[in-house]
């Protein structure tokens, strides 16, 4: 199985509808949200393209797709024009690895989670990377549409058992095995 995954796209049609297209041509299977869907945030500012209705209309289209984990900006009023369940974390398995998600206002690099299994996976600092800590993978996607610390607009992808951070042109920035 194939997985896409992105976080904060802070309600941004503009990155929605490029992360959509992202989708497509990586010919992924499941895309992986990690929070941060509709709001922009008090500290941020307005992304490129800011419609959040616009942002729900791209992903109900793909609602049978997704996992949606709740990030700090997501209210649970971002249910009522959404048609997928947004999760507080998630767990996923690729290539017998266990991959723990979460969108990172309670965990990250500096924090990990307890029996994360093989992988931590998150967002919400808008810096994507892939780092290896002992036998743990752990990334961040970054964000499609407010990156942070001078990193590109990114995203993640994971098949067979190898994660690869993209930017929104679907070029390479760095990759790592699982495991």
């Amino acid at each position: 199985m194939k997985f896409l995954i992105a976080s904060d796209i802070h309600g941004s049609k503009f990155y929605a509808e490029k992360l959509a297209e992202r989708f497509r041509e990586e010919k992924a299977d499941q895309l992986i949200l990690l929070g941060d869907i509709y709001n922009h945030g008090p500290r941020n500012p307005l992304p490129e393209g800011y419609d959040p209705m616009g942002v729900a209309a791209v992903l109900n289209k793909l609602a049978d797709k997704l996992t949606v984990v709740k990030g700090n900006c997501d209210s649970d009023v971002d249910t009522m024009i959404s048609d997928f369940e947004f999760v507080s974390e998630a767990v996923i398995f690729e290539n017998g690895k266990k991959i723990f998600l979460q969108h990172g206002d309670r965990f990250s690099i500096d924090q990990l989670p307890k029996n994360c299994g093989d992988a931590f996976v998150y967002g919400h600092y808008h810096t994507g990377f892939i780092r290896r800590v002992g036998q743990l993978v752990v990334a961040n996607c970054g964000s499609i549409s407010l990156p942070k610390g001078g990193t590109p607009n990114s995203y993640l992808v994971l098949e067979k058992g190898e994660f690869i951070l993209k930017d929104m042109d679907g070029k390479e920035i760095s990759r790592m095995m699982l495991g």
